[in-house]
């Protein structure tokens, strides 16, 4: 699929996720087969364009291309300024944010909060896309499936949008009122795909090949987004593209492999925060990596103790090294949300073997 003059290598993408699609994480995440990433959301307050935490969400180096950025806000001629400062600093791509169900974000009336007022939602769209179409920059829109049970308006939002000159629209197909409890549903997302002509993504609980075919052939979308399954699974993305194209399961991930993974994405990570910082938000991306796996648990709270970088790097390569010794691949690592069954196996199966 194409979004604007970029065409993209499959239907598979990374969703922006705050505090968890930095620019090496979506690196990694394009190395291991996604079609497409976006920027975790970068604020449209000028006065917090120089900050340490926005120049870091706004980092690309190195980054293949498109380079998307997601902007948030209220204000339409701000977003518009967001938008034309990002596009001087690398962004081919801008995304506008409408689903973040955050308190702290829903609280200043943007994220999903804009899904209560359309007319708001609309001028901000406009505003945007004023902006970068005379430079050739496609603006796409994430938005959830409405504010409530009641409100369900992301069809009369999509629509707009496309009129607006919208080029992709992703829904999650929850509510703001949800957040991320309950299921996902799905029909919003099709009846969505079947009233715009734009490609339009599903997200929300795809977290399996068979769930990405199933959500596909439910909704017609032209595209998954990939959110909380891809934190610790980065690899999912290659997994569901050989499912797709072949009907089968890829196996699973070398320990050894999945060693170096995570020990290259240390590394990348700690470059773009430093030492102090890197360190401890490097603490949730091992947590995840190493959740389901036999030993585990106890592993990650010795490794929510360490405080310097190379002690943390050598803590992560002794684990999978011991790993190794037991098993060539990762196990079939339960994805979040689903039934814990496997993860109970494995961990019965980690106790014999060491006691």
């Amino acid at each position: 699929m194409n979004i604007g003059p970029f065409v993209l290598a499959n239907p598979f993408f990374v969703a922006p996720m705050a505090g968890v699609t930095d620019r090496p994480f979506r690196q990694l995440c394009k190395k291991l087969g996604a079609g497409y990433a976006v920027s975790e959301m970068v604020t449209s307050r000028p006065d917090l364009w120089n900050t340490l935490k926005t120049s870091r969400r706004a980092n690309h180096e190195g980054e293949p291309g498109p380079i998307a950025v997601q902007i948030a806000g209220t204000e339409p001629l701000m977003m518009g300024e967001a938008a034309a400062y990002n596009i001087d600093r690398g962004a081919q791509i801008i995304d506008i944010n409408m689903g973040c169900p955050a308190k702290k974000v829903c609280s200043k009336w943007a994220g999903s909060a804009l899904m209560q007022d359309e007319a708001l939602a609309l001028s901000i769209i406009e505003a945007v896309v004023a902006v970068c179409a005379p430079r050739g920059v496609p603006v796409t829109l994430k938005m959830r499936t409405g504010w409530c049970q009641s409100e369900k308006n992301a069809v009369v939002l999509a629509r707009a949008a496309e009129r607006a000159g919208v080029q992709m629209i992703a829904v999650h197909g929850r509510t703001r009122e949800q957040g991320y409890g309950g299921q996902a549903e799905y029909d919003t997302i099709a009846a969505v795909k079947a009233a715009v002509g734009v490609p339009v993504v599903a997200n929300g609980d795809i977290d399996t090949p068979e769930k990405a075919r199933e959500v596909l052939a439910a909704t017609k979308a032209d595209a998954v987004m990939i959110g909380r399954a891809a934190q610790g699974r980065p690899w999912i993305f290659r997994e569901l593209a050989h499912f797709m194209s072949t009907g089968t399961h890829l196996a699973a991930p070398l320990v050894a492999e999945v060693k170096q993974l995570l020990l290259d994405h240390l590394q990348d990570h700690y470059a773009l925060y430093g030492e102090y910082s890197g360190v401890r938000t490097a603490r949730k991306h091992i947590g995840w990596y190493v959740k389901s796996l036999p030993g585990g648990q106890d592993f990650r709270a010795r490794m929510n103790l360490i405080e310097d970088c190379g002690q943390q790097t050598a803590a992560v390569a002794d684990f999978f090294d011991g790993l190794n010794d037991r098993m060539d691949r990762i196990p079939d690592v339960v994805p979040n949300g689903l039934a814990s069954e496997k993860k109970n196996i494995w961990r019965q199966r980690y106790e014999q073997e060491t006691h």
